[in-house]
C-alpha cells in the first residue's frame, strides 16, 4: 500500500502481478454496481406489489441516482486531491451495508431512504473507480487494452444480472436481490485493500473543497426531481411554484458562485469546452434513454403482457449482456478509425431504434423479436459507454483526470433520474387518465381507485380480491387496464426515441479526438 506521488510514476512503482490484481479488484466494484442495476430493475414491478406503493416506484430509482449525482463530483475531486483508495475502499463500505438496509425494508418509503444511502455509496464508487484505470495505465494505447478487463466483468454482471434478479424474485423473494452484494463486496474490499495503490496528481498540497457548490447542487437537482414527481400528483400550485423558483434560484447561484471559486466541483471550463461540452450532452441523453427503458421495459413486460419475474428478466437480459459485446467490438475498431466519434451516433441511432420498437412491442410479439430488439439497443449502448468516457479522458487535462470523469458520470445519472422520474410521471399520468376514460364508458367508476394502481395487475392476492369483487366483468377490466398499461408505456418510449434522435446534433458538435497516446495536458492548453 505505497503511496506514489503521480500517475506519471506508475511504471516504476508497478509491477505486472499488482496491476493485475488491483485491476480484478475494480472489476469486483463494477461487478457489485452492475448487479445492483440490473437485478433492481427486474424485481421492481415485485416489490411494489409486495410493498404496495405504486405512487414511490420512480423514487426507489432516482433516490438512488439523486445522491449519486451529488456525490460523484464531490469524490470525484477529492479523489484527486487524496488518491482514490481510501474513498473506493469507504464506498465498498457503504454500499453493501446499504444493500443490506435496502433487502431488509419494511415499507416503499424504507426501501426509498436505503436505496438513497446506496447512491451515495454508488457515487463514490462511479467518481473514483474509473478514474483508477487511467492512474494505473497512464498510456492510451495500453489503457485500451487493459479496459477489456472491465468490459468483461461488465459484462458478467450484465449477463446474469436480469435473469438472476427474475430468478431469485421469483424463487426467493426479491430481499434477495439486493443480499447478492455482500459476497461481492468483500470480494472487492479485500482486492482493492491489497494491491490498489494510492496515487495523488497534485504537487500542491489537497485544495479545499467547494461545499457551497454541492449544496446548491443538491438545492438544484432536489427541487428539479420534487417538481417533476409532483407535477402529474396534481399537487398545490404555490407548492409547485415554490420548487421551480427555488432551483431556478439555486441554478443561477451555482453558476455565479462556480465562476468565482477558486476550486469548483465543477469547473466553468469543462462546461464551457467546445470538445468536452457535447459529451456531457450526450452522456444526458444516454442516461435519460438507458434508464427510461431498463425501468419500464420490465413493468410492461410483467404488469402489462401478464409475465412471470423470471420471463422478464430473460427478454431484458440481452440488453445489458450486449452492452458488453459493443464495448469489446467496440475496443477493436476504435482505434482503427480515422473518425472514431462517428460511432457515438450510431450508437445513438440502434439505441433509438430499440426504444421506438418497443414502442410497437405488444402481447403478440414474438419473443425473439423482443430478445433482437434488446440485442440492438445493447450494441447500440456498448458504443456509446466506452467511447465517452475514453474521449473525455483524452481531452481533459490530467491533473482533472477524476474531475473530469466524474462529471461524466453525473450527467448519466442526471439523465438517468430524469429519464425515471419524467418518465414515471408521463406512464401515471397517461394510464390513470386512459383508465378513468375507460370506466366512465363502461360505468364502473366505482372501480377507478384500485385499476388505477398497477400493483392490482401485479399482485397475487390483489389481483383474487378485485376478481371476487367485480365478479363477471373483472377479466375484461383487467384485460382493458393492461393495455392502457402498455399504451402508456409505448408512448414514453416514442419520447424516449425522439430525445435521443436529438443527439446526433450534438455528435457533430464532438470534435476528431487522437488516440495516439497523445498527452492530455495539452488538450485544454488553450483556457
Amino acid at each position: 500500500m505505497n503511496a506514489l506521488p503521480s500517475s506519471y510514476d506508475v511504471d516504476a512503482g508497478l509491477n505486472f502481478r499488482q496491476r493485475v490484481l488491483a485491476m480484478l479488484g475494480l472489476c469486483c466494484v463494477l461487478i457489485m454496481v452492475a448487479l445492483d442495476q440490473t437485478v433492481v430493475g427486474t424485481a421492481m414491478p415485485t416489490v411494489v406489489a409486495d410493498l404496495h406503493g405504486f405512487a414511490l416506484y420512480a423514487w426507489v430509482g432516482t433516490s438512488y441516482l439523486l445522491t449519486s449525482v451529488i456525490t460523484v463530483p464531490i469524490f470525484g475531486k477529492l479523489g484527486d486531491d487524496h488518491g482514490r483508495k481510501p474513498f473506493v475502499l469507504a464506498a465498498i463500505v457503504l454500499f453493501t451495508a446499504a444493500s443490506m438496509l435496502c433487502g431488509l425494508a419494511q415499507d416503499m418509503m424504507q426501501l426509498v431512504l436505503a436505496r438513497a444511502l446506496q447512491g451515495v455509496g454508488g457515487g463514490m464508487l462511479v467518481a473514483t473507480t474509473f478514474a483508477c484505470v487511467p492512474d494505473l495505465f497512464p498510456e492510451t494505447r495500453e489503457r485500451l487494452r487493459w479496459q477489456v478487463m472491465l468490459s468483461a466483468s461488465f459484462g458478467l454482471a450484465n449477463a446474469v444480472g436480469p435473469s438472476l434478479g427474475g430468478f431469485l424474485t421469483e424463487y426467493f423473494g426479491w430481499r434477495s436481490v439486493f443480499f447478492v452484494n455482500l459476497p461481492v463486496g468483500l470480494a472487492s474490499l479485500g482486492f482493492v485493500w491489497r494491491f490498489l495503490p494510492v496515487i495523488r496528481h497534485a504537487a500542491r498540497p489537497p485544495s479545499r473543497l467547494d461545499w457551497q457548490g454541492a449544496v446548491l447542487i443538491a438545492l438544484f437537482l432536489g427541487s428539479l426531481q420534487l417538481a417533476v414527481e409532483w407535477l402529474p400528483q396534481h399537487k398545490p400550485p404555490l407548492l409547485l411554484g415554490l420548487l421551480a423558483g427555488l432551483g431556478l434560484a439555486a441554478l443561477a447561484t451555482l453558476i455565479w458562485w462556480e465562476k468565482r471559486s477558486p476550486n469548483p466541483l465543477l469547473p466553468p471550463s469543462m462546461l464551457s469546452h467546445p470538445g468536452l461540452a457535447p459529451l456531457f450532452g450526450l452522456s444526458l441523453l444516454m442516461g435519460f434513454g438507458m434508464f427510461a427503458v431498463m425501468y419500464y421495459a420490465p413493468l410492461m413486460f410483467q404488469a402489462g403482457f401478464g409475465l412471470s419475474p423470471n420471463q422478464a428478466g430473460i427478454l431484458v437480459t440481452p440488453l445489458v449482456v450486449f452492452i458488453t459485446i459493443g464495448s469489446m467490438f467496440n475496443g477493436r475498431i476504435v482505434q482503427r478509425l480515422r473518425h472514431p466519434t462517428r460511432l457515438l451516433g450510431l450508437g445513438l441511432l440502434m439505441f433509438a431504434l430499440t426504444a421506438a420498437l418497443l414502442a410497437r412491442t405488444t402481447t403478440a410479439t414474438a419473443h425473439g423479436l423482443i430478445i433482437a430488439n434488446m440485442m440492438l439497443g445493447g450494441l447500440g449502448l456498448g458504443l456509446l459507454m466506452p467511447n465517452l468516457t475514453i474521449f473525455v479522458q483524452q481531452l481533459a487535462p490530467r491533473r482533472q483526470l477524476g474531475v473530469s470523469t466524474a462529471m461524466l458520470q453525473s450527467t448519466r445519472m442526471v439523465g438517468g433520474m430524469l429519464g425515471t422520474a419524467v418518465m414515471g410521471a408521463v406512464v401515471s399520468h397517461h394510464f390513470q387518465q386512459g383508465v378513468a376514460s375507460m370506466l366512465a364508458a363502461r360505468h364502473g367508476e366505482a372501480w377507478r381507485e384500485r385499476l388505477s394502481d398497477p400493483q392490482t395487475l401485479l399482485n397475487a392476492g390483489s389481483l383474487a380480491q378485485f376478481r371476487q369483487a367485480a365478479a363477471s366483468g373483472a377479466d375484461a377490466l383487467l384485460a382493458a387496464s393492461r393495455e392502457l398499461l402498455v399504451s402508456s408505456i409505448h408512448y414514453s418510449q416514442w419520447l424516449v426515441a425522439a430525445g435521443l434522435l436529438l443527439g446526433l446534433w450534438l455528435v457533430r458538435k464532438v470534435p476528431v479526438v487522437a488516440l495516439d497516446g497523445a498527452a492530455p495536458e495539452k488538450a485544454l492548453s488553450h483556457e
